[in-house]
């Protein structure tokens, strides 16, 4: 048995504290960006946020509402890896996890295969 006081454990019947780890979300995660996670249920890979930042793609809420919505749809179907295209964007979603292995501007998706995927979502405008 212990008492938890301010995140430290004590426990009953000793004297020395036992420290509590914190969880970790990740050192450069802004709150909006953990709270966007969160509320969209959609994750991104450290690739595909390497990507996204290189490429400067378009992560706004209403691109987030929309690949939310493709993967939703996805997942009904059954899909496993999907790729969700928008006009000028696409990503690879592993579907059962809900993450985005990868992400594509407008320019590298002329100049793409893309293999092991099972579906596509046409995300719209």
């Amino acid at each position: 048995m212990s008492l938890v006081q301010n995140s430290t454990v004590f426990p009953v019947g000793g004297n020395q504290p036992v420290a509590r780890p914190r969880a970790q979300i990740g050192q450069n995660a802004s709150f909006a960006d953990v709270l966007k996670e969160k509320v969209s249920g959609i994750t991104f890979s450290a690739h595909a946020q390497t990507r996204i930042t290189s490429r400067n793609i378009d992560v706004s809420p209403q691109v987030m509402d929309k690949l939310t919505n493709a993967v939703d749809t996805a997942q009904k179907k059954g899909s496993k890896n999907s790729l969700v295209l928008f006009p000028n964007a696409a990503f690879i979603v592993n579907i059962p996890n809900r993450t985005v292995v990868t992400a594509m501007d407008g320019e590298n998706i002329k100049e793409n295969i893309f293999t092991n995927i099972d579906s596509t979502v046409l995300a719209g405008q």
